[in-house]
């Protein structure tokens, strides 16, 4: 494509240059800068692009854009730069994702773009929105914490929310191969780094706010005004979809263009909802007065299926044909997964990994088995928020049991150090039905072998992962292989 469409909109300006020129890929990482690529200088945490200009450029860049001048410079000055475009720009991580789009030819304007954003829900909101509308019989494109899908093609998923290249090539393949859908998670750091730029939406949810990622916003006021950036930037043809049980489902609202569709769980809304009993098997709900039958457990699923009614009446699908397909969804990877063993035991496990989010596993948990033992095991993970590492301990002894601490992805973190800060969220009865175990497969071994009959065991925080992060080594860890093969040796 012609550089001089891919910039269309982008806030870059021609230094020099001609903008005439065709471009054969658009790289922010000067690794994989091939000959006639545009290198976009981009301002990271753990490095600079403006340090690798000159490496770009030796490796065939033909158009460089920056946002630091004088960076730029002291790449460029020892260089040729006869036959390079360069272009400075306001905001390097805005342009990239402008330029992204207008690379694949914006496909998110071609597909019914769908985002969530929150703090818990969207993994498993946007994975059942994804497979309720495949039923349905459409085509459709997810992107996820856990997976992306180009129809029923799934890649393993990196970040929450991917970068603005990944996300525009996956829609344009998406768009290549006839998808109408696209569900999308949208996290406050991708909103904050522009990730979502240039993006078309059709609807956006908002789930929930509570405690996380402050290590990254520092303040909760900055991580609700990342949040709410994707609500203040969705055009007027849209959808602004919010529960209004969140103290903050309102305030998301405040500066939308988009028109606002409210669900909720305990007061009058647009889409209402009530659990009417549930069990390990499933839960009886009542939507908009019509009773529905689902496997999905717990009251913050039942937030989590309005949002994907919602979401789809207002999309055009009749209430009843949804109805029926909700009845059908299965749980998302690692959310609320039950392996039954022996003894009546049932181990489930869940990506629980914030303060609200166990709250709500043990909540659902000791509501659904009040008369049963109920053991948490879980851990925080390293170089991240370590406020939130106190607020779970006093969760965990609020509602289980007993307790059994241990490592999650520690990271360059010691694993005692994390161990120490959620020790102190813990009085007197909370450290005396706890045991601390450092190695994780040790502590889930230890948990199930002192389970009694028909317990309940959490193991909170890894979920869907299959692999734990020590330091930089990332090794393969399922919690599921380790629990199949603890309850064969129990039988």
């Amino acid at each position: 494509m012609r550089l001089d469409r891919i910039i269309r909109d982008s806030g870059a300006e021609v230094i020099c240059g001609s903008t005439s020129i065709e471009v054969s890929a658009i790289c922010s990482d000067s690794r994989k800068v091939s000959f006639g690529s545009m290198f976009i200088a981009v301002k990271g945490f753990a490095s600079d692009g403006h340090d690798y200009i000159s490496a770009a450029v030796g490796k065939g860049a033909r158009i460089i854009v920056y946002e630091d001048a004088e960076a730029a410079e002291k790449q460029l000055q020892s260089l040729d730069i006869e036959g390079i475009t360069l272009l400075k720009a306001a905001s390097t991580r805005h342009s990239l994702a402008i330029m992204a789009a207008n690379f694949y030819d914006n496909p998110s304007r071609k597909l019914t773009l769908v985002g969530i954003t929150g703090t818990n829900g969207k993994t498993t909101t946007v994975t059942l929105l994804h497979r309720m509308f495949t039923a349905m019989g459409y085509s459709c494109g997810l992107l996820s914490t856990i997976a992306n899908y180009v129809g029923t093609k799934g890649t393993e998923a990196v970040n929450t929310t991917s970068d603005p290249l990944t996300i525009n090539s996956l829609m344009s393949q998406m768009v290549d191969t006839g998808c109408e859908y696209c569900f999308m998670e949208v996290s406050s750091i991708g909103v904050e780094q522009e990730r979502i730029s240039g993006l078309q939406f059709k609807a956006g949810i908002f789930s929930n706010l509570t405690h996380d990622h402050l290590d990254y916003h520092k303040t909760f006021a900055e991580y609700l005004r990342c949040k709410k950036l994707f609500f203040d930037n969705l055009p007027k043809d849209a959808y602004a979809i919010t529960n209004i049980d969140d103290r903050n489902g309102m305030v998301m609202m405040q500066n939308t263009k988009a028109q606002v569709v409210t669900y909720s769980c305990r007061s009058i809304a647009d889409h209402t909802c009530r659990v009417m009993e549930q069990s390990f098997e499933g839960m009886l709900l009542k939507i908009d007065g019509t009773e529905s039958w689902s496997p999905l457990i717990g009251q913050h699923n039942a937030y989590n299926l309005l949002a994907i009614y919602t979401t789809a009446v207002v999309l055009g699908a009749k209430p009843e044909e949804v109805l029926v397909a909700l009845s059908t969804l299965r749980p998302a990877p690692g959310r609320l997964e039950n392996m039954r063993g022996p003894k009546d035991i049932s181990a489930v496990i869940d990506y629980a990994h914030t303060p609200d989010a166990l709250e709500n596993v043990l909540k659902t948990l000791r509501a659904i088995a009040p008369d049963r033992e109920l053991i948490c095991l879980f851990g925080c993970g390293g170089d991240r928020d370590r406020t939130k590492r106190p607020e779970m301990a006093a969760i965990a002894q609020k509602y289980a049991d007993r307790i059994i601490v241990t490592s999650d992805n520690s990271r360059t973190e010691k694993t005692s150090d994390i161990m120490a800060d959620i020790k102190e969220g813990f009085d007197l009865s909370g450290r005396a039905r706890s045991l601390f175990i450092e190695d994780r497969e040790e502590a889930i071994r230890t948990a199930l072998m002192i389970a009694g009959q028909g317990a309940t065991v959490l193991l909170a925080g890894k979920g869907h992962e299959t692999y734990q992060i020590t330091g930089s080594e990332k090794r393969h860890f399922d919690e599921k292989e380790i629990v199949a093969e603890v309850f064969s040796t129990l039988n």
